[in-house]
């Protein structure tokens, strides 16, 4: 599945992935942490946009919403609930997004995966998939079968037609495939969620980027490095296949830092490592600087480029629409480290502050009505309370939106699931 948003993230993610070498990651499970009772004490993703009416920064994460949701504090729901427009980094609602970012994946026309990759490669790729086929009814869940959701459908809505994917988009799948992974399929990971909720509330939604924004860069590596990646990544899998590799990066520890609230986690923060996820101390010279090559690219692809784009593009809605309250949900590493989005709105001026959980939210107001006069009378209209592009009005979204939405976006989850965490 590509979880929406998460492109970034999940790259990042993979490239950071050994230094997060958790001992709590035994089996795939991290270790509690001592999760507070008190509002006031829980995690907070929320930054205020000091303006009146003020507006709000909200960092999520992708994985299913129903793993963090009783951990985010009142107070950022509450930002949710009372703004008058919803932003996040992709139109999750719109079909378009999924159709580009399944044509983004695709080889040119006439080409297929075989043709691309070195034969040994490309042998190994096939038996690590038909692998995971045979494995995949083994790693479903009783409530995902209850659902409709079965073995054979799942693994064809994210590996079908991987023969006609592009290498990095096959890299990212392989990495998707795992059986912490498949075991939350189903459920829509956070920002989709929210998304879901701002139609049902009948909010105005939008998006600060393009499909092909997040899509093209990713497209951009050149194929030595594209090859070099997906060997890793295939070697990493054969590992843990042969039980001789512990994961170094699990959903249960993204899960963990994001209910801790642990800002300064490393998962988050996209500037504490300099190294990606590929470099070992058995790789010669030559490879680690190809590693380090592809850590830079993305590094500035990805994060730094990005956020300046979506810095921008907040600041512009802002002052387009001076009388309405935003809410903007990004990836949480949007937030952290350097050159963040954050620190676009300062330079322009903005005064943005990070919002504690137990910190009231100041109630958002309607826009003042106009005036007119017609006819010598005095008319009072009230402001339409969204901004005209986005005409999500749609009261509910079916069942079958929810489990195939976040089902054909192979592998933003991003925030990562693995996603990144962009």
């Amino acid at each position: 599945m590509v979880r929406p948003g998460g492109l970034c993230r999940l790259l990042l993610l993979l490239l950071q992935g050994s230094l997060l070498l958790l001992a709590t990651a035994r089996h795939g499970r991290a270790a509690a942490c001592p999760l507070r009772r008190k509002q006031n004490e829980l995690n907070s993703f929320l930054w205020t946009i000091k303006r009146d009416p003020p507006s709000y920064f909200f960092g999520t994460i992708h994985v299913p919403y129903t793993r963090v949701w009783d951990f985010i504090p009142e107070n950022s729901k509450k930002a949710f609930q009372q703004s008058h427009i919803v932003y996040f980094e992709l139109d999750l609602t719109d079909p378009y997004t999924i159709s580009a970012l399944t044509s983004c994946q695709l080889l040119p026309q006439g080409e297929n995966l075989q043709d691309v990759l070195p034969r040994d490669i490309y042998h190994r790729l096939k038996r690590h998939l038909e692998y995971v086929k045979l494995m995949m009814p083994s790693w479903m869940t009783p409530d995902q079968r209850g659902k409709g959701l079965y073995a054979d459908y799942l693994f064809n809505a994210i590996a079908g037609n991987w023969e006609r994917k592009r290498p990095v988009w096959v890299m990212l799948m392989v990495n998707s495939l795992t059986e912490v992974d498949i075991k939350s399929r189903g459920v829509p990971v956070l920002d989709l969620f929210l998304a879901q909720e701002a139609e049902r509330l009948r909010k105005q939604t939008g998006a600060v980027e393009k499909v092909e924004e997040q899509c093209h860069p990713l497209n951009g590596l050149n194929l030595s490095q594209v090859i070099f990646a997906l060997n890793q990544t295939l070697l990493q899998q054969e590992s843990l296949r042969a039980g001789s590799f512990q994961i170094p990066y699990t959903t249960e520890d993204l899960i963990k830092h994001y209910n801790c609230g642990d800002l300064n986690s490393i998962i988050f923060n996209h500037d504490t490592s300099q190294v990606p996820n590929f470099i070992n101390a058995t790789l010669p010279a030559h490879e680690r600087i190809t590693a380090q090559e592809i850590d830079s690219y993305f590094r500035q692809e990805l994060i730094y480029k990005r956020n300046e784009r979506m810095g921008r593009r907040v600041k512009d809605l802002l002052e387009e629409h001076p009388h309405k309250s935003f809410f903007f949900a990004f990836g949480a590493g949007h937030f952290m480290g350097n050159n963040t989005v954050i620190d676009v709105l300062r330079r322009e001026g903005y005064e943005v502050e990070h919002t504690p959980a137990g910190q009231a939210i100041s109630n958002a107001t309607d826009p003042p009505p106009r005036i007119r006069i017609i006819n010598g009378y005095i008319t009072v209209e009230p402001q339409p309370r969204g901004h005209g592009q986005s005409s999500h009005t749609r009261a509910d979204t079916s069942s079958a939106h929810q489990l195939s939405h976040p089902l054909f976006l192979p592998l933003l989850t991003l925030t990562l699931h693995k996603i990144m965490l962009h």
